[in-house]
């Protein structure tokens, strides 16, 4: 489901008389007149509820007879809150781009030729400081506390405290003395 079909599914449901309307349908499906006076409202203001209900794919319509009756769409209302949440946003490309842009101007703001300035006091940006550190491990290798020692002192003089903090932010797993890229 696209965010903008989300949004419009949470407007429909955030109106009273549509939830009524959807909760009488949830016991049987029913026509237009019969939902009026169930719920003692005018048939053309039903009508106008229902086709935004249609909109949003919450309930749908067929014929019988003489009447046109309206029923829930379960498939739409079974969906769990926590999927339509996590569903990847319409501007997800947009917010990917930032991110990537963020990342490059701290990178740019505390490397100079390679070499780590200073360690970032906010976590976010120690973060992105410490996976582009990372990057300078191989998966599936183990390495000795020297070799790690090394490699981090090339980025910076402090390599105990990266070292530390990259065990904590669970990019170098340790065990035995022996360290690896997680």
């Amino acid at each position: 489901m696209k965010e903008a079909e989300v949004i419009l599914l949470f407007k429909c449901l955030s109106d009273k008389s549509r939830l009524h309307i959807v909760k009488s349908l949830a016991i049987e499906d029913m026509y237009v007149e019969r939902l009026a006076e169930r719920l003692n409202l005018s048939a053309s203001t039903i009508s106008f509820h229902l086709k935004k209900l249609a909109e949003a794919g919450i309930v749908s319509s067929y014929k019988t007879q003489y009447y046109t009756m309206y029923s829930i769409n379960p498939e739409i209302l079974n969906t769990s809150i926590i999927k339509l949440i996590k569903e990847k946003p319409d501007d997800a490309a947009i917010q990917e781009e930032r991110e990537a842009q963020y990342r490059k101007r701290i990178i740019d703001s505390f490397f100079e030729y390679g070499k780590l300035k200073s360690i970032p006091a906010q976590r976010k940006k120690e973060r992105i400081i410490l996976e582009t550190i990372v990057e300078a491990f191989e998966y599936n290798r183990q390495y000795t506390e020297r070799e790690v020692n090394i490699i981090i002192a090339d980025f910076f003089d402090d390599f105990c405290t990266l070292r530390r903090d990259m065990i904590a932010e669970n990019l170098l797993g340790r065990k035995d003395r022996l360290y690896w890229r997680i």
